[in-house]
């Protein structure tokens, strides 16, 4: 008798374990929702890439060729849209809603550049300084378009900077250097100073660095593509000392506050 009563007694325990197992309570394997799991991290992956390829991507600033409007450790957002986004593994640009101006900062593919084998056509940010069909040049570090003196770029004339040189990589100007002009002729060899007249091709731009004497730009590897051009900075979301702290950790215990939601103009 008390046998029977144990039996009753177990029998409704047993018959809810049952009905869990068959809920899948366990650690049984799911076809249905491994399937699941994998379409939700397939269609984050795709989302992430649809947004960088079309939209906007990050930026590290690695030299202080755009100093004072970009210091090195500032993480920048760089609109895709603007000027018409590229498709991947192809030599195709989509339509943008604007095209580039003189003056704007921009990001692109470096022309390729002799010196580096290691990577030849880095990704750039620079200042469009001329158009198709401007001529452009310099004397005594003051770039002038089609005759007009521009505002001389940052570190022009302080104690320590570089000052005028000559480079080699330079001598590719004298292919495309004006022999004579209502601007003058062209120097002999064309230094960082003393460079041009040249006519900016259709199609093309010149880009130099706000940093003039610590840049390397279309003075030294030339015009830049219009199908090169990738994007135009939006703003800082991180920036850090990254040229002389002294600080452990720096990229942590070093950061630029006031940096951070920068925008570009």
């Amino acid at each position: 008798m008390a046998a029977k009563k144990k039996a009753k007694s177990e029998q409704p325990a047993n018959a809810v374990a049952a009905a869990r197992g068959r809920k899948g309570g366990g650690s049984t394997f799911s076809p249905r929702k491994s399937w699941e799991f994998f379409k939700s991290i397939a269609g984050t992956i795709a989302l992430f890439l649809i947004l960088r390829t079309f939209f906007v991507e990050a930026y590290r600033i690695p030299s202080g060729s755009m100093i004072p409007s970009m210091l090195v450790g500032d993480w920048l957002f760089v609109n895709k849209l603007r000027f018409g986004p590229h498709i991947p593994f192809t030599d195709v640009n989509l339509p943008g809603y604007a095209e580039p101006q003189r003056g704007d900062i921009v990001v692109f593919i470096s022309p390729l550049q002799i010196d580096q084998p290691w990577d030849p056509t880095p990704i750039l940010v620079k200042r469009l300084i001329g158009m198709p069909g401007d001529t452009i040049y310099s004397r005594a570090g003051v770039v002038h378009i089609n005759g007009e003196a521009q505002r001389q770029g940052y570190a022009a004339g302080l104690p320590g900077s570089p000052g005028d040189a000559a480079d080699p990589l330079f001598d590719w100007q004298k292919r495309v250097q004006l022999k004579a002009s209502r601007f003058g002729a062209a120097p002999e060899q064309p230094t960082v100073d003393d460079w041009g007249p040249l006519v900016v091709p259709e199609g093309r731009f010149w880009m130099m660095g706000d940093n003039r004497y610590n840049s390397k730009d279309s003075r030294f590897w030339g015009f830049v593509p219009r199908a090169n051009v990738r994007g135009r900075p939006l703003f800082v979301y991180y920036s850090w000392n990254a040229d002389d702290s002294d600080r452990p950790w720096p990229a942590l215990t070093d950061i630029r506050w006031s940096r951070i939601g920068h925008r570009f103009k």
